[in-house]
């Protein structure tokens, strides 16, 4: 835990007069196209600068979230870790003690299970407040990399989470402390992600209904399950076009399934990129079929664009659809007769389509904005730095997600 000269120290530079902001490593294992990896770049990029500045560091130096942060100036610190018992976790723990030393780095923040190599190593170089985040289900991690995780638990200072359905994850299934756990969620950038219509390239210009997906192609996802129900309905609108923004290993089995269901013409397959939210504004139904979810980054963005959204009730997704389906409509996860269900009701029904969507672009844009949620993690910062308490939000939790204290 920090002590209090540790506090004292940490507090010289902060406030009004502050000559410079404090200096935070956010670290991560990737920087490519998935949903962490965004998180990161987001609250790298949009975090108060006057308070804080921000550095990254990940296990890769590629990808397109790296050439954001290049971009935008964030340092990139390189740690190229293959395994804890290999030469370069020792050339890399040497490289990251003495970036931590020369920038003097208050906070480490470890968003994934880069939290087992740079939390010990944040501890042992007496950095004030050293933080985890848990965005996803542990039971998606191997045994070794959960037990490496539950051991990493026991070192920090505090472990963020962005719903509450991971809160109760850690509590119920990890043994952790309620009051170690810090809430943040997900945030969206709403002057990128904001309501439109605009014709989808690589699309039949007379195509009907346009039923979309966005993550990366991986079988939690339950991407099969989306192409089974889509078949299911194609008869109620045979111009109707599926498409799956993505990449991933399961691709090329995606593609097979589609010709085996009948599909193939109707499916359509556009690789990760940086022009989602233009991709996005051309979807009619937004679904998310996965079958573990935490908080969505792209169901949160689909729902900023003004789509009608569907999502199966697990983690974090009733949060965002609201409970009782007031943003969105749930399904159970792994039915695909639910799900062809939901797809119908929504194909048959434009008023239903345009008032949901319309619902959640509002939510998403007064409640779960990119700012909001950068303002949040600051103020977890300067409650471990300082045990200062910082009201960013005018509720907690967000008033229209009442059951979550039921």
């Amino acid at each position: 835990m920090i002590t209090q000269d540790e506090k004292d120290l940490s507090m010289e530079g902060f406030g009004a007069s502050a000559a410079k902001p404090i200096p935070v490593l956010l670290t991560v294992r990737e920087l490519h196209h998935g949903g962490i990896e965004r998180d990161v770049t987001k609250i790298a990029m949009k975090i108060d600068r006057t308070r804080f500045e921000p550095h990254v560091a990940s296990y890769q130096a590629q990808g397109m979230r790296f050439e954001e942060l290049r971009r935008a100036g964030i340092p990139v610190l390189h740690i190229p870790v293959t395994s804890l018992k290999s030469p370069n976790a020792i050339s890399s723990a040497i490289r990251m003690r003495r970036y931590v030393r020369e920038k003097g780095i208050r906070v480490v923040h470890a968003y994934d299970t880069s939290a087992v190599f740079t939390v010990p190593l944040a501890r042992a170089l007496r950095v004030p407040a050293v933080l985890s985040s848990t965005l996803g289900s542990r039971d998606l991690l191997d045994q070794r990399s959960r037990r490496q995780m539950r051991w990493t638990d026991r070192m920090v200072d505090g472990m963020v989470v962005n719903c509450e359905a991971m809160r109760r994850h850690l509590i119920e299934d990890e043994h952790v402390p309620a009051e170690r756990i810090e809430l943040c969620y997900n945030g969206v950038a709403t002057t990128e992600f904001f309501p439109a219509k605009l014709p989808l390239a690589g699309t039949n210009s007379k195509a009907g209904l346009v039923i979309g997906t966005v993550c990366v192609l991986r079988p939690e996802k339950a991407l099969t399950l989306l192409q089974e129900a889509f078949s299911w309905v194609r008869h109620l609108d045979p111009r109707m076009k599926l498409v799956m923004i993505g990449s991933g290993p399961l691709l090329a089995s995606l593609k097979e399934n589609a010709m085996k269901l009948g599909i193939a013409e109707a499916n359509v397959f556009v690789p990760a990129t940086r022009e989602v939210a233009t991709l996005m504004r051309s979807i009619d139904i937004f679904v998310l079929p996965s079958y573990s979810e935490a908080f969505s980054n792209s169901l949160l963005e689909a729902m900023a664009c003004g789509c009608s959204v569907v999502g199966s009730r697990v983690g974090g997704t009733p949060e965002l659809t609201g409970m009782n389906e007031e943003r969105g409509l749930l399904f159970q996860s792994g039915a695909v007769a639910d799900l062809a269900e939901k797809l119908a009701k929504l194909i048959t029904n434009e008023a239903l389509r345009h008032t949901l969507g319309a619902r959640a672009a509002k939510f998403a844009r007064e409640n779960l904005s990119i700012e909001i949620a950068a303002k949040r993690t600051a103020a977890i910062y300067e409650k471990l730095l300082f045990g200062k308490v910082t009201q960013v939000l005018p509720f907690e939790p967000y008033p229209s997600m009442d059951f979550v204290r039921e």
